[in-house]
């Protein structure tokens, strides 16, 4: 009897094949995994009533009639073209029938097909153990600066110019502040994102320094792992120190297409109303309409972003008075490229360089 095949073992298959439907893949999958469901998302509704009002048996009767014409559907595409030496690893929730009713079919054509055992529920319980027990050891640098100091943009470049970085607004598919949603582009679940933050994890030299920015607990509506949490706040800072001029000519364009959307725009500033009153939204709404962002931008750096950032970074960061502070007055594309390069120098331990 073979032993069971576990996550850590994952990589010595051609194919990783993720057996359930396809809304489930949807919410998180093991990275690389193709998806082949046995059951399609109605189909699985369907086999699920059957077992809650009539019993287990009604239930396989029906769903292997399914299963048997899916996976034959999947013979005659996705797996068509297989040479006769494929290994293909195979799993479901948690390595129950739908991945055993599979692996059982590809092993009778001859195919070396394999099931993971535990599922994707034992991917998930790798994933927060990962997390839970690399976090600690890293080798953060964290990079901080009010809003419109482009710190996304600096690390973008600096992971352009080989450096090491955990990009978690680009995980999360949102900027982190009130008016950070991406328009057209959806947050991934909770599980997906902390998949993608414990495969990079996995990726990286942990000798080396590892750039990230400092966000807060919540980027949208998704939570940073604690254990990420609390390795960042204890890690060295350095912070981006740009001049109001250049932080708002940065902000006109990376957030220019709020301009295309008064309204919803007007509906996230009204979320404001009990910080700033209704004389100060209702200006900042009138800009709104009237898509005079120059003003609207100001006057919401100046009011609400530039305090709360105040006010939080000394009691976030445990470091906070040993930073080393960058001073620019270029947030422009060569300028950012520059930032880099200076902030890789002071994460390796350089001085600061004026320029």
């Amino acid at each position: 009897m073979r032993d069971p095949v576990r996550v850590g073992d994952r990589q010595r298959f051609d194919t990783l094949i993720d057996a359930r439907s396809p809304a489930e893949f949807a919410i998180d999958h093991i990275p690389g995994a193709i998806n082949c469901p046995v059951l399609d998302d109605e189909e699985r509704r369907i086999v699920g009533t059957l077992y809650k009002q009539q019993g287990a048996f009604e239930a396989r009767r029906v769903g292997g009639a399914m299963v048997a014409a899916n996976i034959a559907r999947h013979l005659k595409a996705q797996f068509a073209d297989r040479p006769a030496d494929w290994k293909p690893l195979i799993y479901c929730w948690r390595g129950g029938l739908r991945s055993g009713s599979m692996t059982t079919w590809l092993r009778l054509v001859g195919w070396d097909a394999q099931q993971l055992a535990g599922g994707y529920k034992s991917w998930r319980r790798h994933v927060i153990t990962r997390i839970e027990t690399l976090c600690p050891r890293l080798e953060l640098r964290v990079l901080c600066g009010a809003t419109g100091s482009a710190k996304t943009r600096v690390l973008q470049a600096m992971a352009a110019q080989g450096e090491q970085v955990l990009d978690l607004e680009g995980f999360a598919a949102h900027k982190g502040s009130l008016l950070g949603a991406l328009p057209g582009v959806p947050q991934p679940s909770q599980t997906a994102f902390e998949t993608r933050i414990a495969e990079l994890l996995d990726r990286i030299d942990p000798q080396k320094p590892l750039y990230v920015e400092g966000e807060s607990r919540r980027i949208g509506r998704l939570n940073v792992p604690t254990a990420l949490m609390e390795r960042m706040r204890a890690s060295r800072v350095i912070e981006i120190d740009a001049t109001p001029e250049a932080r708002l000519a940065y902000l006109l364009r990376d957030y220019a297409y709020l301009g295309d959307d008064p309204e919803a725009l007007s509906r996230q500033l009204a979320m404001l109303k009990e910080l700033h009153g209704k004389v100060v939204i209702a200006r900042w709404q009138q800009w709104a309409a009237e898509r005079n962002l120059p003003s609207l931008f100001a006057e919401l750096t100046a009011l609400h972003y530039d305090p709360a950032y105040k006010r939080s970074q000394a009691s976030h960061f445990a470091r906070w008075d040993e930073r080393q502070v960058l001073r620019v007055d270029d947030l422009s594309d060569e300028g950012v490229e520059a930032i880099a390069r200076r902030v890789a120098g002071a994460g390796a331990g350089q001085e600061l360089s004026a320029s």
